[in-house]
């Protein structure tokens, strides 16, 4: 008769197989969370460079020249008006959001959207609205008139100004000129 003897030999193996299986779901679990996290990282990383892009190119581009009127003396400058579209690419922007820096050697000013006048040249047909929402889109253009608010020594004959246009999102557009050397009262003048 054979007498049985706690014996633990077969266990061991056992044993071994429960650790190795908890291990290899461990690794599982490690590995599924690294994937997640490069993942995870590999889109912020993504989402920056576009975001990065966005801000650097300009929304808007000039189209056309830049002109100016002159005061009632005939000495001075009364407004300046230029044309902004979209810049190739570009998707839809809000005016509103616009501002605008008007500069000479002498004085310097900023302008809100509400300081200075738009007013729509081409708007997309279709587009169903008489009145526009001040939302430029794709393949419209607007008239952008700034009352300088300059005295003809801030702002005279000869002197060469700059306007920066400051979209809320996107590069500053810088459009520069000179004022005619003789100007009549009340006239408008192109201006290079």
């Amino acid at each position: 008769m054979r007498i049985f003897r706690p014996d633990e030999e077969a266990f061991t193996g056992l044993e071994a197989a429960i650790v190795l299986v908890a291990f290899v779901v461990v690794a599982a679990v490690f590995a599924y969370v690294v994937l997640g996290a490069g993942f995870m990282t590999t889109e912020k990383a993504q989402e920056t460079v576009h975001s990065g892009i966005r801000q650097a190119t300009a929304a808007v581009q000039q189209s056309g020249q830049t002109s100016l009127q002159a005061d009632a003396t005939g000495t001075g400058v009364e407004q300046v008006s230029f044309f902004l579209q979209l810049a190739a690419s570009g998707t839809g922007t809000d005016m509103a959001a616009f501002g605008y820096t008007l500069s000479t050697t002498d004085k310097m000013t900023t302008y809100t959207a509400d300081d200075v006048t738009y007013t729509w040249v081409k708007i997309v047909d279709g587009s169903g609205h008489s009145e526009h929402g001040g939302f430029l889109e794709p393949r419209e253009m607007v008239l952008v008139t700034i009352t300088t608010g300059f005295t003809p020594a801030e702002m005279g004959l000869s002197d060469k100004f700059m306007v920066e246009v400051k979209p809320a999102l996107g590069a500053p557009v810088t459009i520069t000129g000179t004022v005619p050397g003789a100007m009549s009262a009340n006239t408008w003048y192109d201006v290079y």
